[in-house]
């Protein structure tokens, strides 16, 4: 059994393509394998070139593997759906192109729902009609990703979004068919959500495919809940620190994943706010000589 240990562009602060604050494409693979690391994300489509040789000579001179990509979209909105399709469609051909495995769905960041980032209780739902035409847009990305461009999709829960706390994720598991949708189970911002990583990953390791390793730093969490915190000024405060540093128990973590048989890449993601004084590279190697010391290798 082999677990490998990548990164993605997030830990280098690239959340959005256009974002003049970001780190050249270059510069994010250089470092994440000066780093240590072997595989990597393909960040926001857009961000690395979309010439497939362009990128595959760039992978290959850095010797690194494309793991996945994530379509960070506004999937709570109607009027946004052709611009998931596009990233949809085009992250997809990007994966295949260089034979990556993982296309992941995030619903992003909601006006309506940043302000209750990590307070469950407080935060609006949905509708009947709203949730049904909300689940159904991400199953058509699923359905999309596996039967179009034989890819493995997980849904992946995220803070500020209307995919964010436990009942949800759970309720979309339940509706929508698993031969589409598996989980990319994100250490950080199920206990950003305020409920046990450890726990949920007991109760539904068998539909989980892929792994995105964050940690929270429990003070911060408690800070920005107790003062309503937007997301992106949570990030600026350092919530998501150094792997090990925080209230995610790894090494549970990865008993579970070797109890199951668990096979593929767990991806490190320490977002960070690229306009403060980071060290990324640095940091992600820290984080990747954590998870040696605690027996990934």
């Amino acid at each position: 059994m082999t677990i490998r240990i990548g990164n993605a562009p997030c830990s280098w602060g690239v959340e959005f393509a256009d974002d003049p604050r970001n780190p050249t494409w270059r510069t994010v693979l250089k470092e994440c394998a000066e780093a240590g690391y072997k595989g990597i994300e393909l960040g926001p489509v857009g961000f690395m070139p979309e010439d497939p040789s362009i990128l595959a000579d760039a992978l290959a001179e850095y010797d690194l593997q494309l793991i996945g990509g994530v379509v960070f979209r506004a999937y709570h909105d109607p009027n946004a759906w052709d611009d998931v399709l596009d990233a949809t469609h085009r992250t997809a051909r990007a994966l295949k192109a260089h034979g990556a495995e993982h296309l992941v769905l995030i619903d992003s960041i909601s006006p309506r729902r940043a302000p209750t980032a990590g307070r469950a209780s407080e935060a609006e739902q949905m509708d009947k009609a709203e949730w049904t035409s909300f689940r159904d847009r991400l199953a058509e990305s699923a359905r999309i990703g596996t039967e179009e461009y034989g890819l493995t999709v997980g849904i992946h829960a995220h803070a500020a979004g209307f995919m964010d706390f436990e009942p949800e994720l759970e309720r979309l598991l339940d509706e929508v068919d698993e031969k589409i949708l598996k989980i990319c189970f994100d250490t950080g911002h199920h206990s950003y959500a305020g409920f046990d990583p450890v726990a949920f990953m007991k109760r539904y390791m068998d539909r989980i495919s892929y792994m995105h390793f964050k940690d929270i730093d429990p003070k911060v969490k408690a800070e920005v809940i107790e003062n309503r915190t937007g997301f992106y000024d949570a990030c600026g405060q350092g919530i998501f620190c150094k792997l090990g540093q925080g209230d995610v128990d790894f090494p549970e973590v990865r008993q579970l994943l070797l109890d199951a048989g668990f096979e593929g890449w767990c991806t490190v993601e320490q977002d960070i706010d690229p306009t403060l004084d980071v060290t990324p590279m640095a940091d992600n190697r820290d984080n990747r000589e954590y998870l040696e010391s605690i027996g990934f290798k």
